[in-house]
């Protein structure tokens, strides 16, 4: 499967506007022949912590423009998007996949609440790991700050070929968004497909370069970018994480250590 990355730009707090920024932007990853692509974390608002502006219910406009655009192109789409699911509760960090029919295959609530930025107070935590099968490729959902928790990572391994993980992730800790995920490609034996922003957020107070990446279940950087908006693509094959897991069995040695110790 083709899989294309869109590195963007984000128009602080203002839906309409990139909206229209990445539409075509989309038709260009789908032109490529991309079956699924992939946006960033709040990729319609960017990572605001006014949630009385930015949040909308599920089914709302971030996500009817994922569903119209998915079935516009005939592909798969996802990026998160700050969604209420009962009236009056805190809003869920959701990441709302799309397929080419034009309906919502997935929806994914952050798991782990980003507390340094105030995620935590204006955001409610998810409390499922989702894992859904694309066109033959099973693909885990994570958001952003999830790729600092490997023991959720590994817990799906089994059942993953590759991790999407949309971010947010400013360039004050850049080598640790690079390090991460190669090093969850790597423990995992998977594809990792993470897609970061690009530009100034809040003011000009953050800046973000991007660094996305697409790394293969050996931790080989297949397609990366960085600083500005690019479109990357990469061919991602359920067979090479099931060959490599079988030349390298290595998820078989992992001891589940608290297990050994209630025994």
């Amino acid at each position: 499967m083709k899989v294309a990355v869109v590195q963007h730009d984000i128009v602080w707090e203002d839906k309409d506007a990139n909206f229209a920024r990445l539409a075509p932007q989309i038709e260009a990853a789908a032109g490529t022949g991309a079956r699924l692509v992939v946006l960033t974390e709040t990729f319609s608002t960017g990572f605001s912590m006014r949630t009385d502006v930015t949040a909308e219910p599920e089914g709302g406009p971030s996500s009817q423009f994922l569903v119209s655009q998915a079935k516009e192109h005939g592909v798969w789409l996802c990026g998160s998007v700050p969604e209420v699911a009962v009236p009056g509760d805190q809003p869920y960090n959701s990441l709302v996949l799309a397929n080419p029919d034009g309906e919502v295959a997935a929806r994914y609530r952050k798991l782990h609440r980003f507390a340094y930025g105030g995620e935590d107070r204006r955001f409610s935590a998810g409390s499922q790991p989702v894992t859904v099968d694309i066109e033959g490729l099973r693909a885990s959902l994570f958001v952003c700050y999830d790729l600092r928790f490997a023991d959720d990572w590994w817990a799906l391994a089994p059942d993953t070929d590759a991790y999407l993980c949309p971010a947010n992730w400013p360039d004050t800790r850049r080598a640790h968004w690079q390090v991460l995920l190669r090093a969850r490609a790597i423990e995992n034996q998977a594809y990792v497909v993470g897609c970061n922003r690009v530009g100034q957020a809040g003011g000009g107070k953050l800046t973000y370069a991007g660094d996305s990446a697409i790394v293969d279940p050996m931790g080989e950087t297949l397609a990366s970018g960085a600083g500005t908006e690019a479109l990357l693509v990469a061919e991602v094959d359920p067979a090479r994480v099931a060959e490599v897991r079988a030349e390298f069995p290595f998820m078989a040695d992992r001891r589940q250590i608290g297990a050994e110790l209630d025994m």
